[in-house]
């Protein structure tokens, strides 16, 4: 199959080398890669007039096409007629060698699959265990592995407000477990939401989806937003084998402000998406545990080294939550 791959950066030329080099390391190589730059200096662009790598298309937008939704829309557009497979990777990834030689198979395996993600490999540490495996409240359990469970789940689990529903899917309150709480078990496994950053959808999908653009600048849930639409028209998969890892730089993020805000309304988008008008039940749980999350969050304030950081988007929170009440997100 012909496939593209869009690279969205901001501000990450060294990340994006690290990542080019591993693209160019692969079993599977792209038929083309295009780079869309929304930096306001040239770092990048003179990073990539420094180095070869093969079918590279350089894009540096205008600032008023700046943003994780606004750019990959513009990659989009720019995608050779060819191609039947885009790919979206972070620009703070690595890959293994394989990983475009598993997403491209899955396609193979799975026909009618609008869309396959890639497995995030550096950040749980998982162990296999038997099937008959009964695991402890700071444990979290599936397909024969487990992992160790963050405060939060626990909170969420002692207070009866864990998800009613496998990794990838997301329950009428929402707060749902990501594919991040999917093994490695080697399987390929059927989703309905993806990551945006190690992700890959068929072109055709893209005739009638795109990016929202509600989602400035980070973009914060972007990707819950576009799959959770996604999978109403068709099925997504996730391939455990397709691995890479994500290192999560820190430069071009938000400050915690407004990513504790953005936590909270963003969140708010995306679970209307899927469920427009949810249940009483189902909202009294969201707003129990935003309320929860918010806590916890500010208990970092007292128990970890970064408290400015803790404040910051404990209270970017609580604002988030107040303006609910005021103005509700809209598209």
């Amino acid at each position: 199959m012909q496939f593209t791959l869009i690279i969205c950066t901001y501000k990450r030329a060294m990340p994006l080398l690290q990542l080019l080099n591993s693209v160019k390391e692969q079993t599977l190589y792209p038929n083309e890669i295009i780079i869309v730059d929304g930096s306001s200096d040239d770092a990048t662009k003179e990073m990539l007039e420094n180095t070869i790598f093969k079918d590279v298309h350089y894009y540096k937008v205008l600032p008023d096409e700046r943003g994780l939704t606004k750019q990959r829309n513009y990659g989009i557009a720019k995608v050779d007629a060819s191609s039947e497979v885009v790919c979206f990777l972070d620009d703070d990834t690595v890959l293994e060698t394989n990983y475009f030689e598993e997403i491209i198979k899955s396609y193979a395996i799975f026909p009618e699959a609008l869309g396959v993600g890639g497995y995030i490999s550096n950040e749980t540490i998982w162990q296999k265990a038997t099937t008959t495996y009964q695991p402890k409240i700071n444990e979290f359990y599936y397909d024969g592995w487990k992992r160790k469970e963050g405060s939060r789940f626990v909170w969420r689990k002692k207070s009866g407000l864990d998800s009613n529903l496998p990794p990838g899917y997301s329950p009428e309150f929402s707060h749902g477990r990501s594919v991040g709480f999917l093994p490695p078990s080697g399987k390929i496994y059927e989703v309905e939401q993806l990551m945006g950053g190690v992700s890959s959808f068929r072109k055709s999908v893209f005739k009638e989806f795109q990016f929202s653009t509600y989602f400035e600048g980070y973009g914060l849930y972007e990707d819950a937003d576009f799959t959770l639409r996604v999978s109403k028209a068709g099925k997504l998969y996730l391939n455990t084998n397709a691995q890479l890892s994500h290192y999560h730089d820190a430069s071009g993020r938000p400050n915690q402000y407004q990513y504790g805000k953005m936590v909270v309304r963003n969140g708010w988008y995306v679970w209307r998406v899927k469920y427009p008008i949810p249940s009483f039940k189902a909202k009294l749980k969201w707003h129990a545990i935003t309320i929860l999350l918010t806590a916890i969050r500010a208990t970092n304030i007292f128990t970890t080294s970064k408290k400015k950081e803790a404040l910051t988007e404990t209270m970017g929170r609580i604002a988030g939550w107040f303006s609910l009440l005021v103005s509700k997100p809209k598209e």
